[in-house]
């Protein structure tokens, strides 16, 4: 049977080779394993069938059941026309609506013919109507056998070649009807399915495609939830083991002259009590004997330079050196600058080491590293490649460690002899069971307060449409511009031509728009979809500044990930110095940007941002001690989840707060809404929120098995689900 589930997906009734490279190219569905694994991302109960006259504005998807009684063609717009059907079931009349692929209709809808018609309701001119609605003949359906009707994510791509969630279900259907009862075999220990009362994995498989209820919806979720994350938790505690056995660590008995006398008279402002725990804590993991792995997570400004640095001056207390990577050459040169701030008046060498560091310069950097007299290395991942060889490389720290993978932290393992102590750091802020989930091979510290002299920033939202408001903000910025203060703008698309900045050819331009869409249920129909505006891009904002009245005579940059380093560089400098005090951005700016000067942080789009994206941003003012501001620029209507989104953001600036109602909000709803998280994460049905009873019982599984049987000799059929598993999730697995 295993045979069989390793089959190709084209080999399938109704795949096909077109629809092979579609599902593989869109879904990472290449075998009929794959298929049975792709799971729905919601549920309708489809054995009710409703009156038109009984519709209501407010109701979910629905389905009524009728003729059409005659088509319409009608202009959308000036390039577009939407086919409009009249459909009757007796009890009055709705509209079905085709804004796109209406010729379909067309061709395959009868006039008096009778169907099932499933969508949402909404109203129109006086009349219900279903935009893009599922249509069956109702002579091809029992509605008594269709109990939970299941829905698959897909694609705009796939939309576009007509392969929808209903194309999904059908082929769904099809593979579990070849596939013998008894075919699929158990793969956790028959102790544990006891101990957990767990249903079988056939049975969840089964279920999890075709319940008959919700609580086989449930409990097919409680099944495959658990088993995926026993096999990361199980691959993780194998991975610790493995490598606390392989790599000893340094041990770091002495607080020496650097430390101290950095310490007491270039500290810049007394350590927070939570700063003063993590180094206590790090000091423990330096001479304990072991290798340090510890992720320090804290939010924008909580102070996790300051704690990196002290943990360096100890590694060169003892003898060694250290180095600090970082994902991108700005974030870099601005550590260097921080680090030469701190450490002025010392005798401690630091020097840079990226892209943009060549011919004669790169040569000292390389021979001082070589011989010792380079004491701290920051740079990019240039500090991993061959010919970095350090003389004694004893601590490395890895900022936004979640932009590298653990092969660029064993790269880093690979510098010396013994492998250094690491300190990864993240502002991205986890709640504790994410971290529980993704980082479970690290310790993890919290730095939870500001230091002193940072105030809050208050944070606005400003409806687009409201023009007395967005004109008094541009007034306000133009005010604090004069003061000599900095102001950044925020856009998720890099031009009108582009694709959304997340897609487009800079990479640095992160998660909005269509990524985005795929995290959070968003609740819209299809015409919805359609009519929704296009998001703002950076071209466009800085013309329109620069139009304004209220920035005449100011000098507007932009910087997008799809300029090189150089120019970069020079915008930032000149954006630091005042030259230019106003920057068009989009995310590139997102992480580790530290400019004093900059107050002002306007973001367009903003209800199209996942929040803890959004708190990220904002963090990039008030660095300097001023009074600051963020402006949420919105077009989400109000008392939309959207709208709901932007006030979490607008009432806190606690970062685990954001980061727990920003993943309720990609989990928001019941079990029948909620939405897989896909390929991305690699869990396919994980909520971090509503979860933490699985998250907690698969690690005490994972760690009662490793405690027992750590090479897993006895547990064959685990073994092999464990290898697959891993086989399918190698990024998942590597990048966190």
């Amino acid at each position: 049977m295993m045979d069989i589930l390793s089959q190709d997906i084209m080999y399938l009734a109704g795949v096909g080779p077109h629809r092979k490279d579609t599902l593989a190219s869109q879904l990472g569905i290449r075998t009929w394993g794959d298929l049975m694994e792709y799971y729905p991302y919601k549920y309708v109960d489809r054995s009710k069938v409703y009156l038109i006259s009984e519709l209501t504005g407010d109701m979910p998807f629905v389905q009524i059941k009728g003729k059409i009684l005659s088509f319409e063609t009608l202009a959308a717009d000036r390039r577009q026309k939407r086919i409009v059907a009249h459909f009757s079931d007796g009890h009055g009349v709705a509209d079905l609506v085709w804004f796109r692929g209406g010729q379909y209709a067309l061709k395959n809808y009868k006039v008096g013919e009778e169907y099932i018609v499933f969508g949402k309701p909404t109203a129109y001119m006086g009349r219900y109507q279903f935009a893009h609605p599922e249509m069956e003949r109702a002579a091809d359906l029992s509605l008594n056998d269709m109990g939970m009707q299941p829905y698959y994510m897909t694609t705009e791509k796939m939309k576009n070649v007509g392969m929808t969630s209903h194309t999904i279900g059908k082929l769904t259907k099809t593979l579990v009807g070849k596939i013998p009862e008894g075919a699929l075999p158990e793969t956790l220990l028959p102790a544990q399915v006891s101990r957990l009362h767990l249903i079988s994995r056939e049975d969840a498989l089964r279920k999890i495609h075709y319940p008959r209820s919700l609580d086989d919806v449930q409990r097919a979720q409680v099944r495959l939830k658990f088993e995926e994350l026993f096999y990361v938790q199980l691959n993780i505690l194998r991975y610790t083991t493995e490598h606390r056995k392989k790599y000893q660590g340094y041990v770091f008995a002495h607080v020496g002259d650097t430390f101290n006398r950095f310490y007491r008279d270039n500290l810049p402002f007394e350590l927070t009590g939570a700063q003063k725990r993590v180094m206590h804590e790090i000091r423990d993991d330096l001479r304990s004997g072991r290798q340090m792995n510890r992720l320090l997570q804290g939010d924008v400004g909580s102070g996790k330079t300051l704690v990196a640095l002290m943990a360096m001056l100890l590694a060169l207390d003892n003898g060694f050196q250290a180095c600090m990577m970082a994902p991108t050459e700005i974030l870099a040169e601005q550590h260097l600058t921080t680090l030469h701030d701190f450490l002025k008046g010392m005798d401690v060498r630091v020097e840079l080491l990226t892209g943009i560091v060549k011919g004669k310069r790169r040569r000292k950097v390389l021979e001082g590293l070589a011989d010792g007299s380079v004491d701290i290395l920051v740079g990019t991942h240039a500090i991993i490649e061959d010919n970095v060889v350090f003389r004694r490389l004893g601590m490395a720290v890895v900022d936004e460690q979640h932009r590298f993978g653990v092969e660029q932290r064993e790269s880093l393992n690979g510098k010396g002899s013994t492998a250094p102590h690491l300190l990864v750091m993240t502002a991205t802020p986890i709640p504790r069971t994410a971290a529980m989930t993704w980082f479970g091979d690290l310790d993890i510290s919290w730095l939870t307060e500001l230091p002193g002299g940072r105030k809050p920033i208050r944070t606005f939202i400003v409806p687009e449409e409201n023009g007395s408001l967005m004109a008094e903000m541009f007034g306000l910025i133009r005010h604090r511009i004069d003061a000599g203060e900095r102001a950044y703008v925020v856009c998720p698309r890099i031009d009108a031509d582009s694709e959304d900045a997340d897609t487009a050819s800079g990479a640095e331009d992160a998660e909005v728009g269509s990524a985005f869409d795929e995290a959070y249920d968003l609740g819209e129909d299809d015409a919805q979809r359609e009519q929704r505006p296009p998001l703002h891009a950076v071209a466009e904002i800085a013309e329109r500044l620069r139009s304004l009245p209220q920035f005449a005579g100011i000098r507007i940059a932009t910087l997008t990930g799809r300029d090189d380093d150089a120019t970069k560089t020079q915008v930032m400098a000149d954006f630091e110095s005042g030259k230019t005090p106003v920057l068009v951005a989009t995310t590139v700016i997102e992480v580790g940007v530290d400019v004093a000067k900059a107050s002002c942080m306007v973001i367009f789009d903003a209800d199209r941002y996942g929040l803890s994206q959004l708190h990220q941003l904002r963090g990039r003012v008030g660095r300097g001690g001023t009074e600051s501001g963020a402006f949420l620029i919105s077009r989400a209507p109000e008392g939309s989840d959207a709208a709901k989104r932007l006030e979490v953001i607008s009432g806190t600036l606690d970062g685990a707060e954001i980061a727990q109602a920003d993943l309720e909000f990609r989990g928001a709803g019941d079990v029948l809404g909620d939405a897989q998280s896909g390929g991305k994460s690699g869990l396919k049905l994980l909520r971090v929120v509503k979860d933490v009873k699985i998250i907690e019982d698969a690690r005490a599984e994972a760690q009662r098995l490793v405690a027992e049987d750590p090479a897993l000799h006895d547990c064959v059929q685990l073994v092999g689900a464990v290898l697959d598993f891993t086989r399918g999730n190698e990024t998942f697995l590597t990048s966190n």
